[in-house]
C-alpha cells in the first residue's frame, strides 16, 4: 500500500521558516518538552525524592530544601539541615536543573545523578550515609520489590537510588511561560513593559550570562566584576569551582526561569526581592545604575519567565516494617 506524503501549504511553510529564523536570532530559547525518560525510574525516583527516611532524622527529604510547591526551593536564605543546622549557601531551584552544565553552585557534581547522593551523606543536610540509607530501603518490602521491577536486580545500592531520583528530576521542567509563548509567535503573551524589559535586559549585557533555554546555568562567573560583592554571611568564605582564593565568589550562573518564585536571591540569599537583585547585579556586574522605571521593566520581563509548574499526584510512600531502623532525630 502506497501512502502519499501531504505537502504543507506554502503559507504554513513560510510561517514555520519565519518562526525558526526569529528563534535562532534570540539568545533565549523556549524550553523543550521532556523526552527520553524511563517512566518506571521516574515513579520510583518520585517516591525517593519525597521520602524523609533517606535522612538520619527521618524528617528531611529532597523536597524539604527543593520544595516543588515553592518553585523548587525553600525560600530561605540558607536551608536548615540535620539537628537544625543552618547551611552555608542558598538552595538553588531543582526546576529545569537538567539544563545546567553542572550541579551545585560550585559545579562539583557533573550531573543530577552525582548531585542526588550529596545531601544524603552530608552531615549538615540529611545527615545520613549512603550505606544506612540503602539499609533503610532494603528493610521496606515494597521498595525491594519496586527496585527489582525497575532495575531487574535483587540488590539496592546508592547508584540505583541516585539514578531514579535524577530521572524524576529530569521531568521537572517548566515550559509554556509567557515569554516562551512570545518567542513562539504569540505577540500578546508579553506586556509592553515586559517586552521593554527584555530589550533592556539584552542591551544592558545581562544576556551575556543569562541565555539559552534555562536563561543561565551554562557558565561560571565571578560575583562582583565591576564592584566587589560585600557578603554578609558564612558564604563569604566560599571559594567556588577551583578552591583557589582568586576564584572566590565565582559561581555557576543561576537560571532565571521561575525566578519570581525562587527568592531570596544570590548564593547567600541576601537579596530579598527581584527589584533588589536587579539593582545589585546592574551595579556589580555591569557598572550600570538602573533607574526605578528601568528596574521595573526588567522585573516585568523576569516575571514572564515563570512557566507551567510540575503537576502530579503526590506519591504514597511504602510503609516501614518492624525491622526498619527507627529515626533518632535528637540523638
Amino acid at each position: 500500500m502506497n501512502f502519499k506524503r501531504k505537502k504543507l501549504p506554502l503559507f504554513l511553510i513560510a510561517t514555520l521558516a519565519a518562526t525558526t529564523t526569529a528563534l535562532a536570532a534570540e539568545p533565549i530559547q523556549p524550553i523543550k518538552p521532556v523526552h527520553n525518560i524511563n517512566l518506571a525510574q521516574v515513579e520510583l525516583g518520585k517516591k525517593l525524592y519525597f521520602d524523609p527516611r533517606l535522612s538520619k532524622s527521618g524528617f528531611i527529604s529532597c523536597n524539604s530544601c527543593h520544595n516543588l510547591s515553592m518553585g523548587g526551593t525553600d525560600n530561605l536564605k540558607t536551608s536548615i539541615g540535620d539537628h537544625w543546622q543552618q547551611g552555608p549557601i542558598n538552595a538553588p531551584t531543582v526546576l529545569n536543573s537538567s539544563l545546567n552544565l553542572a550541579q551545585f553552585w560550585d559545579g562539583r557534581a557533573a550531573d543530577l545523578k552525582a548531585q542526588a547522593g550529596g545531601p544524603i551523606a552530608n552531615p549538615g543536610e540529611m545527615g545520613f550515609s549512603h550505606q544506612l540509607a540503602v539499609s533503610v530501603l532494603e528493610s521496606i518490602p515494597e521498595y525491594v520489590i519496586e527496585f527489582k521491577q525497575v532495575f531487574g536486580s535483587d540488590t539496592i545500592d546508592i547508584d540505583k537510588v541516585t539514578a531514579a531520583i535524577a530521572e524524576f528530576e529530569k521531568t521537572l521542567v517548566t515550559p509554556n511561560s509567557r515569554f516562551d509563548r512570545w518567542l513562539l509567535g504569540d505577540a500578546d503573551a508579553l506586556t509592553p513593559t515586559g517586552l521593554a524589559g527584555y530589550e533592556l535586559f539584552k542591551s544592558s549585557g545581562c544576556i551575556a550570562c543569562h541565555n539559552g533555554e534555562a536563561v543561565g546555568g551554562n557558565s561560571f562567573q565571578k560575583m562582583g566584576v565591576v564592584e566587589p560583592y560585600q557578603a554578609k554571611s558564612p558564604a563569604e568564605g566560599l571559594s567556588a569551582v577551583t578552591g583557589k582564593d582568586a576564584d572566590r565568589f565565582k559561581f555557576k550562573v543561576p537560571t532565571l526561569r521561575n525566578v519570581e518564585m525562587t527568592y531570596p536571591y544570590f548564593h547567600d540569599g541576601e537579596a530579598e526581592t527581584l527589584t533588589e537583585a536587579v539593582d545589585v547585579m546592574g551595579r556589580l556586574q555591569l557598572g550600570k545604575q538602573f533607574s526605578k522605571e528601568e528596574n521595573s521593566r526588567i522585573v516585568a520581563f523576569l516575571k514572564s519567565l515563570t512557566g507551567d509548574q510540575p503537576s502530579f499526584l503526590l506519591p504514597i510512600l511504602p510503609p516501614s516494617t518492624d525491622s526498619t531502623p527507627p529515626p533518632k532525630p535528637f540523638d
